[in-house]
């Protein structure tokens, strides 16, 4: 496909997630809808459609309206190349500009319309960063770069830059992060690595590797993973501890993958349900990954920051005080309970952290993590309490 014929397959994607479509539904069936397109082509389609979700709002602006055309219109306009170059440049192209798209009047953008966030969400927004609002908010507004975790029970960051290196995925070292590696080359052939497959390396964001560096666990502590989805922390625990740690979710399914993940990795993590968390407690430690809105992650995940709505919000921090709640149950006297968000909003942090300690004399903050989605990291909130 030629450039312009990608822009305008994003056109039609986009049209359908205005529509209502998610977006990963919309490009699939866009993909089986074109198979004459090759992998670059999907790669470049979908770049083009997430480029635009992560700025929706301030690209409609600039591009006059919310149709797909008018957004790819306001994404040349921001990024180029220039609009008339690519509409109506010849075959698959978008239809060519009209008197109307050029003679389009960029409006001055509200502070929700420069954030890229709905009108509702500002106030909290900026009741939560105060001065750093619309900074942090633009950050989001591009793209992620992609980190790794090198899993050091299976070698040395070293040795997994040079694995990569022969499978063709440039990497650099994060200085601060010891098992980090950011992607700088060919992040899409990280999955068909042998390094990847071998278990050397994850995909997970700085943040998560810093939360994990930051907890106080030590070899032979138990260690429990109350909210463990897919297992990502559990396999970064149990890589630092060398020794087993417990995991647990809510709904088992999203823990399907945990097993095959730490016999790749070379770790034990073992899973537990719901009733058997309280036959293995008490634990040394136990951290609570909340389920949340994920706005430290949004340039990841950019439409999730346009459906989420008040009572979304406000189910999410109820959620998150029975979250706190329970895993606090099961640690043991004088451990620690790790509780943890990738959101940046003060309604899903201090305010659950701060009603926990309220309800629950004896308990104690001792020490946290709290950063701002930046080119190094995304956005997240841990704080440390420490049991009676």
């Amino acid at each position: 496909m030629m450039p312009a014929a990608r822009y305008a397959a994003a056109i039609a994607v986009l049209d359908a997630i205005v529509a209502g479509e998610p977006a990963e539904r919309a490009l699939t069936n866009w993909g089986r809808s074109n198979r004459f397109a090759g992998s670059g082509d999907r790669a470049a389609v979908r770049d083009h459609v997430y480029d635009v979700l992560r700025a929706r709002r301030t690209l409609a602006a600039l591009g006059g309206g919310e149709t797909g055309r008018a957004l790819v219109l306001g994404l040349l306009r921001r990024d180029g190349p220039e609009p008339a170059t690519v509409f109506g440049s010849g075959g698959h192209a978008p239809a060519a500009l009209t008197a109307e798209d050029a003679t389009v009047a960029v409006q001055d953008l509200t502070p929700a319309q420069a954030a890229n966030l709905p009108d509702w969400l500002w106030p909290v927004w900026h009741a939560s960063l105060g001065t750093d609002a619309l900074a942090v908010a633009q950050v989001l507004q591009r793209r992620a770069d992609v980190f790794l975790r090198v899993n050091l029970s299976r070698g040395t960051v070293a040795g997994a830059q040079a694995s990569l290196g022969a499978d063709g995925v440039a990497t650099q070292p994060v200085g601060d992060v010891a098992t980090a590696l950011r992607v700088t080359e060919n992040p899409r052939r990280v999955a068909a690595s042998t390094a990847y497959r071998d278990g050397l390396v994850e995909v997970q964001d700085t943040a998560s590797q810093r939360m994990i560096a930051a907890l106080p666990v030590a070899p032979g502590d138990r260690v429990l993973d109350y909210c463990a989805g897919g297992g990502g922390k559990a396999l970064a625990l149990a890589d630092r501890l060398r020794g087993p740690v417990w995991a647990h979710d809510i709904d088992p399914r999203r823990m399907a993958d945990i097993v095959p993940r730490s016999a790749r990795a070379g770790v034990d993590v073992r899973k537990l349900t719901t009733a058997e968390v309280a036959r293995a407690a008490p634990f040394d430690l136990v951290v609570c990954d909340a389920p949340c809105s994920g706005s430290g992650t949004w340039r990841r995940t950019p439409d999730a920051k346009l459906r989420l709505t008040p009572d979304d919000l406000d189910r999410l921090t109820i959620t998150q005080a029975h979250v706190i709640a329970a895993g606090a149950a099961c640690v043991a006297p004088g451990g620690a309970l790790a509780y943890a968000t990738c959101s940046i909003l003060e309604a899903e942090n201090d305010a659950v952290v701060d009603a926990f300690l309220a309800g629950h004399p004896g308990w104690r903050r001792d020490g946290g993590l709290r950063l701002l989605p930046t080119p190094d990291h995304d956005g997240f909130f841990m704080a440390l309490l420490r049991a009676p």
